[in-house]
């Protein structure tokens, strides 16, 4: 199994990433995560991203492709892989094509998942995150115990400045003008998969794991 998952900021494809990569024992490649991990360790690629992600911005092509070619150098890719938010442009998808090639890798399916702007941003600007162990939360559908309080580790809970309303209504726009090539590019090879993420998590899960059974993935 060796996939990529697209759509917008708040699809819900991280979250459908983590499930699916355990249920079929795949590595999960999120590269927000190691973009995140990086800006939080202060590296040089992380100097780099952490002015774009801050307004909401694509980080430019030649970092994130150099984290990817990394990670795709891991021994645990031999089990499959999970893709998620990379890549975001079709130069992106062509670069990949090239590193997968050096590696005699080719992706089996592109899982898009179709959002509408408004889901986007209402999961987007009520996400939470523990500053201490980084898990998440939502002030609606995934709430804490105590408020402002990680249940896990007691660390604080706080909001991203990539997930305030008005930076998300920007990382919209720039994914539909960057994007819009890729779906296609995608969808003109004959690899392109639609489900709604619209829909709540465990029917999400539900169409993917009947897609890939009938894909025998």
């Amino acid at each position: 199994m060796r996939l990529i998952f697209l759509g917008p900021p708040g699809a819900g494809k991280g979250t459908q990433a983590k499930v699916i990569a355990q249920l079929f024992t795949a590595a999960h490649l999120s590269t927000g995560e190691i973009l995140r991990e990086a800006v939080k360790n202060n590296t040089e690629v992380g100097k780099r991203a952490k002015s774009y992600m801050d307004k909401g911005e694509l980080v430019p092509d030649e970092v994130v492709i150099k984290i990817v070619a990394e990670s795709l150098a891991r021994p645990d890719i031999a089990r499959g892989f999970i893709l998620d938010g990379f890549p975001r442009t079709e130069q992106q998808a062509i670069a990949l094509d090239g590193e997968l090639a050096k590696i005699s890798l080719a992706i089996d399916a592109v899982i898009y998942f179709d959002t509408s702007a408004e889901v986007s941003i209402r999961r987007l600007s009520g996400r939470r995150v523990c500053r201490k162990c980084g898990a998440n939360y939502h002030i609606a559908s995934m709430k804490s115990r105590q408020e402002g309080v990680c249940d896990i580790c007691a660390g604080e809970l706080y909001q991203r400045d990539d997930d305030k309303e008005a930076t998300v209504k920007n990382r919209l726009v720039v994914y539909e003008r960057q994007t819009a090539a890729l779906i296609e590019y995608y969808k003109n090879k004959g690899m392109l998969e639609t489900v709604s993420g619209d829909l709540d998590v465990d029917a999400v899960r539900d169409h993917l794991t009947a897609l890939f059974k009938a894909k025998r993935l």
